[in-house]
Formats: C-alpha cells, structure tokens, sequence
C-alpha cells in the first residue's frame, strides 16, 4: 500500500492520534503524517504511507492555508481558545484600522514560537515545559505570510472579531500572528477558531474524515488513496526510455540519450521526476555536471515498489 491520503482532521484530536487509528485499521507500519496540525486544530493534514513516506520532506516544504478567527480584547496564555485569559478589556475597533495593521504581516516577518509549541529546548518540547509551569526565551524565526486576507469583521462589543484567510509558509504559528495583531492594534487578541484549508495540493474540499476512510477500506474502495507524486507535482518531469529503466531502479544515472523526447543542454531543471514509458513513477533525480561538461541526472529517491 504506497500513496498519500487527504485527512480532514477533527478538532480535539493530534495529529499522531491520526496517524496511529490508520496504521491500527491498514495494518501498516510504514506511515506518518506531513506537518503537524494542533490538536484544537481541525483541517488538511496529509498522511504518507508505504512509499509515500519518501516524499515528506517535499510536502513539509509547501505553502499552507488557514481560516482563523481572531477575537480582539482577550489574551490567553496559549494564544488561542485551549488556554486561560490572561488578560482581558473591552474594545472598539474601526475596519479601516484593522486593514492598515494587517497590511503589516504581508511578506517576510519575524516570529516568536509560542511556549506551547513542539519546537525543542534542551531535550524537552516547549508545550512539556509549558505543562510544568515553565517559560524560557525563545528565539524570533523568519517565516513568510503569502497573501492575508480580512473575509469579514465583525464589531460586537466588547470583543470585535474578525474572519481571515492566509497563506504562508512552513513553521508559521498562526495564534502568535492573531496575538502580534492584536498588541499592534493595541488590544490584544487571541486565536478563537482555526482550520487548515490547505497544504500544497492537498485541499479541504477534497479530503476525507477518519470515518470515511473507515467506510471506503471495508468497502475495498481505496479512491482515498492518492498516487505518490500527487504531491510533486511543482517538480519538472521526464520520461526515460525502455533501456533506462532498470539502471535508474538500481540507482544509476540517465544521460540524455535515455530520455525521451531529446533534451537541450540549457536551462534544465536542478530536480526531476523520472518515469517509465509505462507512466511509472521510477525516481526523483538531480541535475550533475561531469567533467567535461556533459550532463545526466542521478536517482535520489528510487520508487521500487510503485
């Protein structure tokens, strides 16, 4: 069983929780998710199984999507609704000042990880440390926010809140921006609802509850199951010939005379998805330059099984 699935994650359940109930019904060791979505959390969490594990790391990388809510006048210790209110005044707020502070957390900004997050201090994740009572310093992190978009505000006293869609980049930690904004707007705020709409490809309105990949693998309808390179999809492709197949599945380099089509020697990709005339799906191959400048692409990640 090698492929990925498109998780619809209920709230009040970790990302490891899924993980664990799909192995327990595939009876598959071979499985993990692709980026950990908070358990208050509910949304898009990609599961990678069998083979499907070899692009992880690739699907790490890709843009996400959320739908928050921020309540503005409350602050928690967590930063979202799952902690205790630590701070609390009555607010008004005027939409054309909100957009103007938004208008900040466009692009490249600096980060703060919250405490109960599962970065690593010294052995132990924050969230452990933050169980015990504990706060340490915690380093600002660079993270990209792709586009932020205000859907609708709404001005109830004492505590407006307002409904955003974002896009951004990995290891973004979507309460400490809803708590940067509320401090920028001088209020304070709190994360009061999340959902992940999307990670890359994988989309909200395309993903499956736990029950209903129950449903689907006692039926033996595996249409839950997606092919591993649903997930490569930004990566360049070539298709080799006959003759080069069996040298790629056991790790050796393709020149161009083994891809189809001919190939020019300018502008080629630095990373490639190879398949088969077949449509097989045979490695992941990287551009190397040999002396005297001739050219081929060596096998990264072989698929043996596909």
């Amino acid at each position: 069983m090698d492929g990925l699935i498109n998780v619809l994650k209920e709230p009040g359940v970790t990302s490891h929780d899924v993980v664990l109930y799909l192995r327990r019904l595939f009876k598959i060791r071979k499985i993990g998710h692709a980026g950990t979505l908070d358990p208050g959390a509910a949304g898009v969490l990609p599961i990678c199984v069998g083979q499907g594990t070899r692009v992880s790391e690739f699907m790490m990388e890709k843009p996400k999507g959320y739908r928050a809510e921020i309540t503005f006048g409350i602050e928690t210790d967590t930063y979202d609704a799952g902690g205790s209110i630590v701070r609390e005044q009555p607010c008004r707020l005027e939409l054309p000042e909100i957009i103007n502070v938004l208008k900040k957390y466009h692009g490249e900004i600096k980060q703060v990880p919250p405490m109960v997050s599962a970065i690593h201090h010294k052995g132990k994740r924050l969230y452990e440390l933050a169980r015990e009572g504990k706060t340490v310093e915690r380093k600002a992190r660079r993270v990209v926010i792709y586009s932020l978009e205000l859907l609708s505000f709404y001005d109830t006293y004492p505590h407006p809140r307002a409904l955003l869609d974002i896009s951004c980049s990995k290891g973004t930690y979507i309460r400490s921006l809803c708590a940067d904004i509320g401090k920028a707007l001088g209020c304070g705020a709190y994360l009061s609802f999340l959902i992940r709409t999307a990670t890359g490809p994988f989309k909200l309105e395309h993903s499956f509850t736990l029950d209903e990949v129950n449903q689907l693998w006692q039926q033996q309808d595996y249409s839950f199951l997606l092919p591993v390179d649903f997930a490569l999809q930004d990566i360049p492709a070539f298709t080799v010939k006959d003759k080069a197949v069996a040298g790629i599945l056991n790790g050796l380099p393709v020149a161009p005379s083994g891809i189809m089509g001919g190939v020019g020697n300018s502008n080629l990709p630095k990373f490639v998805r190879l398949y088969a005339p077949s449509g097989r799906l045979l490695a992941l191959g990287a551009y190397k330059v040999q002396q005297g400048g001739t050219w081929l692409y060596k096998p990264q990640k072989v698929f043996r099984t596909l």
